[in-house]
């Protein structure tokens, strides 16, 4: 990849490891900074544990993983972030904590791209704050991030033609396939994706089929890699909950979240990450 300088990623959960995996990858310094010396622990396991999966599948040796892994750094030092061309924000979907982050980083990160991993919330909203809004654009990541080969990339009202092309450019040199889509609520693939999952949970709901065989009619039937209901597994009961709340608010009832994604979500079934959501994992 053409990165004359360091990439980094604020924040280092499932998504923001899985961002850090696919630019380590490419050959690109990256660092990733976490809240504290526990997150930070269990970022850096995480993103290691990813590149090590992946070594194996592929059949590469030791050394392959040691010399992508050298070329990580994770910090709960924000300033660490100062000299990187961009800096992709990766913490969870809560406007506020987005924009608090997203302020911070620009103070930091002074001449760099500002990126969200925002699925759903707007880009012109949360580039409101800032200074230099014509420097942010959003990278919508799909998880798992080295696995998926797609990245939304989201234009504000002001982000610069230049800012895009430099989004391509990265998003190429990752070896994934970009969209472009102006910034809407839940842009294209949220939109669509949540839409689906819905109608199939109202489907459970409604004892149409059980769950099996509604993702099944989705995956045979029209080719779906993943079902709807098992795709919600993987994302979370509870980000796909916010998601649909948002989009209800923004776009309408049609995407009012059905009483069985509530009632999962209120019981502690959130899906692969807690064992148990529309399949037991």
């Amino acid at each position: 990849m053409n990165c004359q300088k360091p990439i980094g990623v604020f924040g280092g959960g499932r998504m923001g490891a899985g961002i850090a995996h696919a630019f380590l990858l490419a050959g690109v310094e990256t660092v990733v900074v976490e809240a504290n010396t526990d997150t930070v622990d269990a970022a850096r396991q995480r993103v290691e544990r990813s590149v090590r999966r992946a070594a194996e599948r592929s059949g590469s040796d030791s050394s392959a993983v040691t010399g992508t892994l050298d070329r990580l750094t994770v910090t709960t030092d924000p300033t660490a972030l100062r000299h990187c061309e961009l800096v992709i924000e990766a913490v969870p979907e809560i406007p506020d904590l987005k924009a608090e982050v997203l302020a911070r980083i620009e103070e930091i990160a002074t001449d760099a791209v500002l990126a969200t991993n925002t699925s759903s919330l707007s880009v012109d909203g949360l580039a409101a704050d800032l200074s230099r809004p014509n420097l942010f654009i959003g990278l919508h990541f799909f998880n798992p991030v080295p696995a998926s080969n797609l990245v939304e990339i989201v234009l504000g009202a002001a982000t610069d033609s230049a800012v895009a092309d430099r989004a391509r450019s990265w998003v190429d040199a990752l070896g994934k396939t970009s969209i472009t889509v102006s910034d809407s609520p839940g842009f294209a693939s949220s939109r669509l994706g949540v839409c689906i999952a819905l109608e199939a949970m109202r489907m459970l709901e409604s004892r149409v089929a059980s769950a099996e065989d509604i993702d099944t009619a989705m995956t045979l039937g029209y080719k779906h890699p993943v079902g709807p209901l098992r795709t919600t597994d993987i994302v979370g009961l509870d980000v796909r909950l916010a998601i649909a709340e948002h989009l209800a608010n923004e776009v309408g009832p049609h995407f009012e979240p059905p009483r069985i994604l509530r009632e999962k979500v209120a019981a502690g079934d959130l899906g692969r990450k807690s064992g148990r959501g529309f399949f037991t994992w």
